[in-house]
């Protein structure tokens, strides 16, 4: 495959072609304010000249990148990578324990953080023996200290200003140092789920051999697109999807004020493409649903068969410009994909993980079946290996969009690598025209004590239909007696639905009645071994990743007798 080219090459093609058209927009003080991209250009300049002010140097130890989402985050993100310098995303809302394992593992020089974060980097700066800066971004109002626990503090924005003149000399370090390919651009921790986190070294080529194959793949987005970002852009998905597509477009990112603004920031950016993970498409249909049930406006348009009149006030609350929603993480309800498309908002669902930079597949809007996670990125290699009777296997490919490594984990990257391929954990199969469906996680396979194989994702896909379950986990158990495992059942209904649905709240031990009824219903067209032996009925909702993925091995072993 042809070169594929740096991120720090995205963003100057987009400076260099259009400085003047906006490159993102975002709420400050209750107003909507934008940046082009000479307007972040000038910025990103300033931020890596004072990085290089404070002995931040190229292809040394990693920064750590804290910030919520915001013009902030990809500036200080591009003037870090774009000066070859690693990067290490951290989840602002990590606990000091999970913050100071990242960051000692990777070596962090540097933690570049806010205000509401320097109590945390207090906390965490005497257990990390490399770190030696702090860098803050404040608000107008709000103070650095001189130092955080003996390391020295700097206040990025008192600091911009006079370095904007310097930052423009041929001499500056923007000017004077860019990264290769090859070099590592941003290091990211998996969530742990399945153990201690790993750092999976992704590198400039990776990140732009996967934008340029995924805008292959989906040739619907364009310059003029405006995507919403909703999901936090220190997860791969949201990077790739978010960031880097815009920047190869030069299409323009808005960023929500948090997920309870969302409908007030849809409205305010008329955005035309989000990228989303399916528990919060969920919300939305569950939102339109309640809408179209109790709105009187709505339920006189119905009654007089006003379908274009209902459609276009729906859409009206997603900004009326809405075209094309993509869904990755998880297995969306097919439910949920019909009911939004029929307000004419396309959904398509992708599949990726981060040790792919992160998107393996994905599908035209026109060509998305249901279902399945679309057809693998044209630029990679993808197989299913060793498939059983039923043509299901690991899901495996190589190609320029896989990682490096795992940083400082040879044996766990040889695992990972093993023949060449990643091997992505994931059971799949692939029908003849090329669209790959995920059948389970490899680990989470369940076999019984007849030999036969139970994949999770296929009986909770059958369960997570009916919109009164919130939360539905499959897993496998044991009871002491027997050999082989059982198929089990964690589910959380939706009190509020079953209020909605009934027209008064019920009493939980009717709710608990009417769910195990649900379950049997849902588990009918599948076959008898494959229906949960046992039902453990909660009113908590389940602990989820960052990626919003419920934590499957925090509940392992819990069914257990």
């Amino acid at each position: 495959m042809a070169d594929c080219g740096t991120l720090r090459d995205f963003f100057d093609d987009a400076v260099r072609e259009c400085p003047g058209r906006v490159a993102v927009e975002f709420v400050r003080d209750g107003r909507t304010c934008r940046r082009t991209f000479g307007e972040m250009s000038a910025r990103v300049r300033a931020i890596a000249e004072l990085l290089a002010s404070v002995g931040i140097e190229p292809r040394a130890k990693p920064v750590a990148l804290m910030l919520e989402n915001g013009p902030d985050w990809v500036e200080t993100y591009l003037a870090l990578a774009g000066t070859a310098v690693p990067v290490v995303p951290l989840d602002p809302k990590l606990k000091p324990a999970e913050i100071t394992y990242v960051m000692r593992n990777a070596s962090c020089l540097a933690l570049i953080t806010d205000h509401a974060h320097v109590e945390v980097a207090e906390r965490v700066a005497p257990d990390l023996p490399s770190l030696r800066t702090v860098l803050l971004h404040l608000a107008p109002d709000d103070a650095a200290p001189d130092t955080i626990a003996g390391r020295e503090c700097v206040a990025i924005e008192t600091r911009l200003a006079a370095l904007k003149h310097p930052a423009a000399a041929a001499t500056s370090r923007y000017s004077s140092v860019a990264p290769t390919p090859d070099d590592v651009a941003a290091i990211i921790y998996t969530s742990g789920s399945t153990g201690a986190p790993k750092g999976a070294m992704i590198t400039h080529a990776n990140f732009t051999s996967d934008a340029i194959g995924t805008l292959a793949t989906v040739k619907v987005l364009k310059s003029s697109d405006r995507f919403l970002v909703v999901l936090p852009l220190f997860h791969a998905f949201s990077f790739t999807t978010n960031m880097l597509l815009t920047l190869r477009l030069h299409a323009r990112m808005q960023f929500v004020q948090s997920l309870r603004t969302l409908g007030e920031d849809f409205r305010r950016f008329h955005p035309t493409i989000m990228m989303t993970v399916p528990l919060l498409l969920e919300k939305i249909a569950a939102k339109f649903d309640d809408a179209l049930r109790t709105n009187r406006w709505l339920l006189l348009f119905q009654a007089f068969h006003l379908r274009g009149l209902v459609k276009n006030v729906m859409r009206l609350q997603l900004g009326g410009c809405l075209r094309l929603v993509v869904s990755g993480g998880a297995p969306c309800p097919p439910g949920t994909i019909s009911f939004m498309r029929r307000f004419g908002v396309s959904v398509v669902e992708g599949y990726g993980l981060t040790e792919a930079s992160p998107v393996v597949s994905v599908s035209e809007p026109k060509v998305a079946r249901i279902g399945t996670i679309g057809l693998a990125l044209e630029n990679i290699e993808a197989r299913i290996d060793n498939p059983d009777d039923q043509g299901i296997g690991e899901l495996v490919i190589r190609g320029p969009i896989v990682m490096k490594g795992y940083l400082g984990m040879p044996e766990a990257t040889a695992e990972a690598l093993e023949g060449g391929w990643l091997h992505t954990g994931d059971l799949a199969s692939v029908d003849s025209d090329g669209f790959y469906t995920i059948r389970g996680r490899k680990k989470s396979l369940i076999v019984n004590r007849e030999g036969k194989n139970i994949y999770p994702e296929e009986v909770e896909l059958c369960l997570a239909r009916d919109p009164l379950l919130r939360d539905v986990l499959i897993l496998g158990y044991h009871d002491r007696e027997d050999v082989g495992e059982k198929v089990g059942l964690i589910v959380v209904p939706d009190e509020a639905a079953f209020k909605a649905a009934d027209g008064s709240q019920l009493p939980r031990p009717e709710i608990e009645t009417r769910v195990r009824a649900i379950v049997q219903t849902q588990c009918g067209d599948l076959a008898a071994y494959k229906h949960p032996r046992k039902i453990d009925i909660r009113f908590e909702p389940l602990r989820r990743t960052p990626s919003l993925k419920i934590e499957r091995k925090f509940y392992e072993g819990q069914l257990d007798r």
